[in-house]
């Protein structure tokens, strides 16, 4: 009696999907350059999956402990959205541990909020969805500064936003506000980055990163942890021998849309585009609709009441 294998890794590492879509579009790779497109294609067909939907294999947690008087924290450059998020008090071994709704709020209502710099148990959460690059500004350190320096002064503060992070070598900075050429307020060793000594005239980048801003500023009452589980960016292609950062139960429609998209630039790829657009279709709506949360949804009534004469 025949035997199963006995294995369940199957996956196609970027040769071997390129070689499978190359074929599907009636081409075939055979150059350095075939390979190079085919992988920029992939990530672009990575970017557009993000902005299609949630992808479950790409959501994980994380968290950040939250220091008396900072109200903007830096997330991991690959930050795509923050899809939940709590405030946790105790600790993450304490016995009295309590995770507590923080609502998300949007940029307009964080605008209107009168005293930013409240210090209390944050309760509201605005998410700047930044791309995570570093621009050069023109502008120096005027001044050394030490690993603990809270003041920094610039050359300039032309460009800057009045308040967010900047890049001197490889150290994040998040500042509070500006006043005359002065950052103020300064944390330190932003993003997992170690607080370090710059000499003067060093330059300085403006660092766009994903960042989160809590209202109120968290007060000394308590130790704050901002818990929340956000989805990163999908790995990019990489080389020939790498393995997508896909599961296996999007390999079809991986193959599906990069025959798609190839088939949009290789010779003869034309007469088959509306075939392979609707192949693309059909395997990203099977496999969208697989990977999702399978939890039961319950709905609670808010109740409302308005007075009346």
């Amino acid at each position: 009696m025949a035997t199963t294998s006995g294995s369940a890794a199957f996956n196609l590492d970027l040769s071997e999907l390129v070689e499978e879509a190359f074929e599907r579009a009636g081409g075939e790779l055979r150059t350095g350059y075939d390979l190079r497109t085919a992988r920029r294609s992939l990530n672009i067909m990575f970017a557009d999956w993000a902005n299609r939907g949630i992808n479950m294999w790409t959501i994980e947690q994380g968290e950040i402990v939250l220091t008396q008087g900072q109200n903007t924290y830096a997330l991991p450059d690959d930050t795509v959205d923050l899809i939940e998020h709590v405030i946790r008090t105790g600790g993450n071994v304490s016995s009295t541990q309590a995770d507590l709704t923080i609502t998300r709020i949007s940029v307009s209502t964080y605008a209107t909020i009168p005293n930013k710099i409240q210090q209390a148990r944050p309760i509201q959460i605005w998410i700047q969805r930044f791309d995570g690059q570093n621009s050069p500004t023109g502008l120096t350190l005027n001044g050394a500064i030490t690993a603990t320096s809270t003041e920094i002064t610039l050359s300039s503060v032309i460009g800057l936003p009045a308040t967010g992070f900047i890049k001197i070598d490889n150290e994040i900075i998040n500042y509070g506000y500006i006043s005359g050429n002065v950052l103020n307020n300064c944390f330190r060793g932003q993003q997992s980055t170690t607080a370090a000594s710059h000499t003067t005239t060093t330059a300085v980048y403006w660092a766009q990163v994903p960042a989160v801003s809590v209202w109120p500023t968290p007060d000394s009452a308590q130790q704050y942890t901002l818990v929340y589980w956000r989805l990163r960016r999908t790995q990019d292609a990489g080389g020939g021998v790498n393995v997508m950062d896909v599961p296996f139960r999007f390999i079809p429609c991986m193959a599906a849309g990069l025959a798609y998209y190839l088939a949009l630039k290789v010779a003869g790829g034309a007469e088959r585009l509306p075939v392979l657009k609707q192949q693309y279709d059909e395997a990203w709506q099977l496999a969208a609709d697989e990977d999702r949360e399978k939890a039961a949804i319950r709905f609670v009534p808010r109740q409302q009441f308005i007075g009346g004469t």
